[in-house]
């Protein structure tokens, strides 16, 4: 958090014109930490403070800053000074900025931009939201497989300041055609007359330029690299993928999950920056349609409303019946969900998950139901007032069997929602907890009042 105490501080140096203090303020401090100790200051005093560190330093502390104050930031500076600081920023970073600004306005200052830096805008803009090639940077280092360790350390000192990172270093044929790589320990630790080819791993990891960004994070999460390298169709190398961005795709993928799974759309901006509007509407919607699936709970009750007459004891107990389908369900639809998008289950598997959910449904189911029979075989807990003329024993067995059959009716369809909606193409998300648990009320009125059928009637 920061400190309350700084920004009046901050303030004074600006009103005194203290440019040493500045200087140390925005060089000497972590960049996180500037961006968060200039909250509360205008557009102006911002930009002003910024100035006394050099165009690298502001575009590592720019990127810092949460994406609605980027805009905000960008619209109170000239274009000249933005197509700076765009040229300063790291290549992932600046696409990631440039895809929420106005495309006209990206048009603007393309022009005010180095040629290979518009080239290089350009290309990662042209790839698909969403793929490894939306978030992967340009900023990589690469040797050529037949130079001596000596002459790569020599080149690799050349390229260090233009670089994302050094720690990998990718090494290629004169077409780009990925080879191999080596760490910039095994280099350092190498013999200087031996070839790079000899020292190089050529068993690479990589992952294509299309596919989707949860996977890459997956495989960087599996592998714990610090970065993956990108390639095309023909195997050339066009970019990495650094652990930071994959830790804010896992970040994203997980808030996603979440929200589907509490019953919502996602949402693509911070809590508080979203529209009234826009959030009545993400919210509504599912509301809407969980509470029109409701009404067939009203339908399946209306059936059996005769039985409820005769035996007024069973509508009491029917939300404690209900309840516990909706409860098993929401908890293995999370687990489902979850394992699959850490990849630990496939659909492939949906067999042995099954089988899994079978039997813990089925040792949930009677572990529940001894409590629900004993709830009511004891008549301290259930008074005799309560039952009226229906047979305590009965009773008891009709609660106990209805709640172990709910509950393993709804871990059954908390475990195979996630899986027929990925067969189908959709996000396992959208197998909420509110989706199962409506789903599952419905039924379980239907499994509640047979059983009491066939044990009262």
């Amino acid at each position: 958090m920061m400190n309350p105490l700084l920004l009046p501080e901050i303030r004074m140096m600006l009103a005194e014109g203290d440019a040493e203090g500045m200087a140390a303020l925005v060089n000497d401090l972590h960049p996180a930490s500037v961006a968060e100790f200039t909250e509360g200051l205008s557009d102006e005093e911002i930009w002003a403070l910024l100035g006394h560190g050099d165009v690298e330093r502001q575009a590592d502390i720019f990127s810092f800053f949460p994406e609605e104050r980027q805009l905000e930031l960008a619209e109170g500076v000239g274009r000249e000074r933005m197509s700076q600081l765009l040229g300063a920023m790291s290549h992932d970073d600046r696409v990631d900025f440039l895809k929420r600004v106005d495309p006209q306005a990206v048009e603007s200052l393309l022009p005010l931009m180095a040629k290979a830096d518009r080239e290089d805008i350009r290309k990662l803009l042209s790839y698909p939201e969403g793929s490894a090639g939306s978030m992967m940077t340009t900023d990589y280092a690469t040797l050529l497989p037949d130079i001596t360790v000596e002459e790569a350390i020599n080149r690799l000192r050349q390229q260090a300041t233009q670089k994302e990172t050094i720690y990998y270093i990718y090494v290629t044929n004169e077409d780009r055609k990925l080879l191999g790589f080596v760490s910039l320990r095994h280099l350092i630790l190498a013999k200087l007359n031996a070839l790079v080819r000899d020292i190089m791993q050529s068993d690479v990891v990589y992952v294509r330029v299309d596919l989707d960004q949860e996977e890459v994070a997956r495989i960087v999460g599996k592998y714990d690299f610090i970065a993956i390298p990108v390639v095309d169709n023909d195997h050339r190398i066009v970019g990495i993928i650094t652990h930071d961005d994959a830790l804010d795709v896992v970040v994203e993928e997980a808030t996603e999950d979440a929200q589907r799974m509490g019953g919502m759309a996602p949402l693509e901006e911070p809590y508080l920056d979203v529209p009234f509007t826009t959030m009545w509407r993400k919210r509504a919607v599912w509301l809407s349609c969980l509470f029109v699936a409701e009404f067939f709970t009203f339908s399946a009750m209306s059936r059996y409303e005769k039985v409820m007459e005769e035996h007024v004891v069973l509508a009491m107990f029917t939300v404690l019946c209900i309840s516990t389908g909706g409860n098993s369900g929401s908890q293995a639809a999370t687990l489902i969900t979850r394992a699959m998008a850490l990849g630990h289950i496939g659909v492939r598997q949906w067999w042995t998950v099954i089988r899994h959910e079978l039997l813990m449904g089925l040792a949930l189911g009677v572990s529940l139901g001894i409590i629900g029979f004993l709830r009511v075989m004891i008549p301290v807990l259930t008074p005799t007032s309560v039952i009226g003329a229906v047979d305590r024993l009965t009773l008891s067995f009709v609660i106990g069997q209805t709640v172990a059959a709910i509950c393993l009716w709804g871990t059954l369809v908390g475990s195979i929602l996630p899986m027929i909606f990925t067969k189908l193409g959709f996000d396992p998300g959208y197998a909420s907890s509110p989706f199962v648990a409506t789903f599952v009320d419905v039924t379980g009125i239907v499994i509640y009042f047979s059983i009491a059928k066939m044990y009262l009637f």
